[in-house]
C-alpha cells in the first residue's frame, strides 16, 4: 500500500516549507524513520524522516520549491516496487540554483492535502478577514498589526497569492505603509544599484537560510530601537575554576566552557531582573515566567539559535550538557522544530572569531541579547597594582521601548559581579 509523504508542520506559526535537498532518489529503498529529504522554514533547517518503509516511487515537489504544510511531496510504494528509469530521472531533476526559493505556479501535485482542501471548501463563502488570514501566516499578520498595514494592499508573491514575510517587509521598506498611515510623510529613499553595467561582478543567489536571516534582521531593526551597553569583566576567577573542575565535568559527560559559566549567571540575572526576560505586545508588557535561553550557533551557511527550555531549572552541569547537545545537533541538522522556538533571551558569542565585542541585533520578539567578546589577557588594576588577567567585554543590546539604560546597567553590573566572584558552590 502506497504511503503519502507530506510537508510537515514545523512549528505552530509555520505555513510552508522549502525542499532544499532530496536525500533519497526515486527508485531507492527507504526504511521507516530514515532521512528522506531536507527542508528549510522560517524557524529551522531539518532532515525529515520517512513515514514508512518501502521504495520511493514518486517525487512530486522538486528541490527549491516552496509548498504549504500538509502538501503531498512524495509517495513511498511497497518494497520491491520497480520504477521506470525515465520517470525517476524526471522526478529527481534539480532546478537551477538561481531559482531556489522563487515562487512557482502551484500544480495539482502540490495542492493541499484533502483534509485542508475540504476544510477550505466548507468555509466558503469567506469574509475578507478570512481570505486575508488564509493568504498570510500569523507572523506576517503580526508584522502588519505592528506597522498598521492592511494586507489587502500587498500583492503576495507566495503560493496562491500568499503574502510572505519578504512581501510585507519590502512593502514597509518602500515607504508605502508610512504613506498610507500619514500622507505627509515622504517615502523612504531607495538604495542605489548594487552594481553598474560593465562592472566585474559575480552574482550568487542567497541560500534559503541566508534569506531567512536577512528577513529576520530587517524585522528586528524595524521593530526595536536598539541601544547598547558594554562592560569589561575580569575572568581570572572563572579561568581558575575551569582549570580546576573541567576534568570532573568531562567525566560527567559535560564540558565546562565559558559559555556554560556565563549562561549559569545570566539565568540568575534574568530571574532577578524579569523586565529583561519579557516581550512587548502592543501596549502590554509580557513577563515570561519561564527562562528559555537561546544560544547562537554559527553554521557554514548562517546562524541558528537553539533554545534551552526552562534553563533556570538546570544546574551548571545540566546547562553545559544542553549547550553541547544543541550545538552539535544544530550543526548536523538534527534539531526538532520546538528546539528553536520560544526563546526569551539570547546569548551570542562573536568573540570566538576574534571580536573584542559585538553589537548584535535582538532576536524578536525578545527585548535583549547578550554579546560575548573575545577572552584575552589584558592589564587590569587590582588593589592599586597592575596585573595581567583574562578579561572579556560583554555587550547588552536592548529594546529601548521597554529597557532603559539604568535597567541595562543594573543587569550587566549583576552579571559582572557574579562572574568576577563566581562561587564554587554554584558548580
Amino acid at each position: 500500500m502506497a504511503t503519502n509523504v507530506v510537508m510537515p508542520q514545523m512549528g505552530e506559526s509555520i505555513a510552508e516549507g522549502t525542499i532544499v535537498r532530496w536525500i533519497k532518489k526515486v527508485g531507492e529503498a527507504v526504511d521507516r524513520d530514515e532521512p528522506l529529504f531536507e527542508i528549510s522554514t522560517d524557524k529551522v533547517d531539518a532532515e525529515i524522516p520517512s513515514p514508512g518503509a518501502g521504495v520511493l516511487t514518486e517525487i512530486k515537489v522538486k528541490e527549491g520549491e516552496t509548498v504549504p504544510v500538509n502538501s503531498v511531496v512524495a509517495v513511498i510504494g511497497e518494497a520491491g516496487t520497480k520504477v521506470a528509469q525515465a520517470e525517476a530521472a524526471e522526478a529527481t531533476e534539480e532546478v537551477p540554483e538561481a531559482a531556489v526559493g522563487q515562487p512557482e505556479t502551484p500544480s495539482a501535485s502540490a495542492a493541499p492535502a484533502p483534509e485542508a482542501a475540504s476544510a477550505a471548501t466548507a468555509s466558503a463563502p469567506a469574509s475578507k478577514d478570512d481570505l486575508r488570514r488564509q493568504k498570510s501566516s500569523p507572523l506576517v499578520r503580526k508584522i502588519a498589526r505592528e506597522h498598521n498595514v492592511d494586507i489587502h494592499q500587498i500583492n503576495g508573491t507566495g503560493i496562491s497569492g500568499r503574502v510572505t514575510k519578504s512581501d510585507i517587509l519590502g512593502f514597509i521598506e518602500s515607504g508605502k505603509a508610512a504613506a498610507g498611515a500619514a500622507s505627509t510623510l515622504r517615502p523612504a529613499p531607495q538604495p542605489g544599484p548594487a552594481f553598474r553595467p560593465g562592472e566585474r561582478v559575480e552574482i550568487v543567489p542567497m541560500t534559503i537560510m541566508r534569506r531567512k536571516i536577512a528577513e529576520h534582521m530587517v524585522l528586528s531593526a524595524h521593530t526595536s530601537p536598539h541601544v547598547y551597553s558594554v562592560y569589561e569583566v575580569n575572568f581570572g576567577r572563572l579561568a581558575q575554576l575551569r582549570e580546576k573542575k573541567k576534568a570532573d565535568y568531562e567525566r560527567a559527560g559535560g564540558k565546562l566552557t565559558y559559555t556554560a559559566l556565563i549562561a549559569r549567571v545570566v539565568v540568575e540575572a534574568l530571574r532577578t531582573f524579569p523586565v529583561v526576560n519579557a516581550s512587548i505586545d502592543g501596549d502590554n508588557i509580557v513577563y515570561k515566567k519561564d527562562i528559555n535561553l537561546g544560544i547562537a550557533v554559527a553554521l557554514e551557511q548562517g546562524l541558528i539559535v537553539p533554545v534551552i527550555k526552562q534553563a533556570d531549572e538546570k544546574n551548571l552541569l545540566g546547562l553545559s550538557r544542553a549547550i553541547e547537545d544543541l550545538a552539535g545537533r544544530a550543526r548536523s541538522k538534527k534539531l526538532n522544530p520546538d528546539e528553536v522556538q520560544g526563546g526569551t533571551f539570547t546569548i551570542t558569542n562573536p568573540g570566538v572569531f576574534g571580536a573584542v565585542y559585538g553589537l548584535p541585533l535582538i532576536n524578536q520578539p525578545q527585548v535583549a541579547i547578550l554579546g560575548v567578546g573575545g577572552i584575552e589577557k589584558r592589564p587590569v588594576v587590582i588593589d592599586d597594582a597592575i596585573a595581567i588577567r583574562p578579561t572579556c567585554h560583554l555587550s547588552l543590546g536592548y529594546d529601548h521601548r521597554l529597557i532603559d539604560g539604568a535597567d541595562a546597567g543594573r543587569f550587566l553590573s549583576f552579571i559582572k559581579e557574579r562572574l568576577e566572584n563566581f562561587d564554587e558552590g554554584w558548580m
